[in-house]
């Protein structure tokens, strides 16, 4: 007779109420050994009332039948011994779930059929861009808006331009002849110049959205546009033998070339001040670095928000903090990061923990849910078009190329310069006369104010300014000098008592720095450029501000536009290096555009 031992074939302990005896083959199902309820002398579970009872059939195969050992035939019962309980200071068992355990019990005791319950298991996120529509739907709307301003803006400005050409060509004889056969050639041409101009700038990809919104790569590709067009016109009359007027020639395509620059900057600005005033057409961006890193950069996103990045959350390389914004996780918890934040930017950092394929792999994960990848260059304040990127050994290399300081491009702005400060001299001549009988009723002394500045390499200039203190003004500075509102080498004091009533409205409009146009004329500054500094702020000079003095100062600048005097010294030398590293035609002209615009506001000046 075998006696079974409580344990299965593998060796594990079976529950005392499923063990049982060998018994012989005949023994009816009433005389087999009692369950683990009768054994512990429990009472027997209620009957089921309003549940037919089972009629009689063989034997129900048992749920841990495979795991009961066989054994010889036996008449005499012998009690299934109780496993013996875990020696003092071993593991406990590990929980059952209740649920499941019901279950087995109910199957043993033959009310129900034992099913296991599958485990539905989550599978990869393989699909995971098929939601992306509803979470970028906002900023598909308002880039969608944009665009579709932008065509609307072009056609528009194509189709002026063609009317102001055909007016300015046959006015007259329009009014006397009407139609002809011979101006009706060149209504065709008005009406057909918007559609070659619209396609000209899809051509030249003026409508992709990595151009647009910020930078200047947008207006650059504009110019090149009108270029291409006028190129083409040229071209195709030269062909065919058609004869243009000049005066239809040298009116449209000019003025809708620079029609679309002016109504591109203006829907730009409109961009720029519904993010700044009202958060609105933001990406939500999700930035991964180092903490002091990540500090620093969601701090300058907040200062310039026209950028359009709202910073939503960050992923550290460990468990730390940042000022302001929230921690999402970890570099190898990014793609439930955005999820989590619902962003549609990345941007990371430079940090040795992401390298190559950690970034491949990233970007993989961002790309089916169609998340922006942004990847900020160890490189400070390097335009996009001084930089290529070329395959080497099929590894992609950064070409950078030296900025512009000399050459012919600097002599065609010299001369821009001086052309534009001439014509800005005669055409500003009334408000120079009226700006100098006011400073000389205002308050004793000249009417300019003249002063020794530092220009290009070093060389030392005498700079024209209309004269906005009293006459003793250097000498009240040492009393005034430990009232300084701004960092580094300058000095500027908000409410400075030796300024006179004309001369705060002069500085606070720019009015003040008209004169230096004859500096212009005279070739010691540029319309645009750094600050002209003092001597003595050069003297104090770090050796990455003395890269100021590579090319000449301006009378407006990237220091203007940005802040004026609101602006640190850091910031202020920061801006000035942009300029001289990233110096083009294009550049300069949305400085002056945009000095337009600060000057009306006069915002940061005193």
């Amino acid at each position: 007779m075998a006696i079974d031992s409580g344990r299965t074939r593998d060796g594990f302990h079976r529950p005392a109420h499923l063990r049982r005896e060998d018994r012989p083959a005949g023994l009816r199902r009433e005389e087999r050994a009692p369950n683990a309820r009768q054994h512990s002398e429990e009472p027997a579970p209620p009957p089921v009332y309003g549940r037919p009872a089972a009629p009689a059939r063989g034997r129900r195969p048992s749920p841990v039948r495979n795991t009961v050992r066989k054994t010889q035939p036996s008449t005499a019962r012998v009690a299934a011994p109780v496993s013996p309980a875990p020696a003092p200071g071993a593991a406990p068992a590990p929980e059952v779930d209740p649920a499941l355990a019901a279950e087995v019990e109910e199957a043993v005791r033959g009310t129900t059929p034992f099913t296991r319950t599958p485990v539905r298991i989550a599978a990869p996120d393989m699909f995971a861009g098929q939601g992306r529509t509803s979470r970028h739907r906002a900023r598909w709307a308002w880039e969608g808006r944009y665009l579709r301003t932008l065509l609307v803006l072009d056609f528009v400005i194509g189709l002026m331009a063609g009317a102001v050409a055909f007016e300015a060509r046959f006015s007259n004889a329009l009014t006397s002849n009407g139609l002809t056969l011979y101006n009706s050639r060149y209504v065709l041409l008005s009406l057909l110049l918007p559609v070659a101009f619209t396609a000209s700038l899809a051509a030249n990809r003026a409508y992709e959205k990595r151009y647009l919104f910020v930078g200047t790569d947008e207006y650059q590709r504009v110019l090149r546009a009108g270029l291409a067009l006028t190129a083409a016109t040229v071209f195709v009359a030269y062909a065919s033998e058609i004869r243009i007027a000049r005066v239809w020639f040298f009116v449209a395509l000019p003025l809708v070339t620079f029609g679309c620059l002016l109504a591109r900057f203006l829907l730009r600005k409109l961009l720029h001040r519904a993010r700044k005033q009202r958060g609105a057409c933001m990406r939500r961006v999700v930035v991964v670095g180092h903490e002091l890193a990540v500090e620093a950069m969601a701090r300058q996103l907040r200062r310039e928000r026209y950028h359009g990045l709202k910073v939503v959350g960050a992923c550290l390389p460990a468990a730390g903090e940042v000022a302001d914004v929230p921690i999402l996780g970890r570099f190898d918890e990014i793609a439930g990061a955005v999820r989590k934040a619902r962003a549609d930017t990345v941007l990371v950092l430079s940090c040795p923990e992401l390298d190559g394929h950690a970034l491949r792999r990233l970007a993989w994960h961002l790309e089916r849910d169609d998340i922006d990848l942004i990847v900020a260059s160890t490189l400070i304040d390097v335009a996009g078009s001084r930089t290529t990127i070329r395959p080497v050994d099929g590894l992609p290399m950064l070409h950078v190329e030296h900025p512009t300081l000399n050459g012919a491009r600097r002599l065609v702005k010299a001369l821009v310069d001086r052309a534009g400060a001439v014509a800005l001299l005669v055409l500003a001549s009334p408000l120079l006369a009226v700006l100098s009988l006011a400073v000389r009723v205002d308050s004793t002394g000249p009417v300019l104010f003249r002063q020794v500045r530092v220009g290009k390499d070093g060389h030392e200039f005498v700079i024209f300014k209309f004269r906005t203190m009293h006459i003793d003004a250097e000498a009240r500075l040492a009393e005034l000098r430990h009232l300084n509102e701004v960092d580094g080498a300058l000095f500027k004091l908000r409410n400075d008592p030796r300024v006179t009533r004309v001369g705060r409205l002069l500085r606070k409009f720019s009015l003040d720095e008209l004169p230096q146009l004859l500096n212009v004329i005279g070739g010691s500054m540029s319309l645009v450029g750094p600050r002209p500094p003092l001597p003595e702020e050069v003297a104090v000079y770090p050796d990455d501000a003395r890269r100021r003095l590579a090319v000449r100062p301006g009378m407006t600048g990237l220091w203007q536009v940005s802040g004026r005097s609101d602006l640190s010294w850091d910031e202020a030398v920061r801006l000035d290096l942009q300029y001289v590293e990233n110096w083009s035609l294009s550049l300069d002209l949305v400085i002056l555009l945009r000095t337009l615009s600060a000057v009306t506001r006069g915002a940061g000046a005193y």
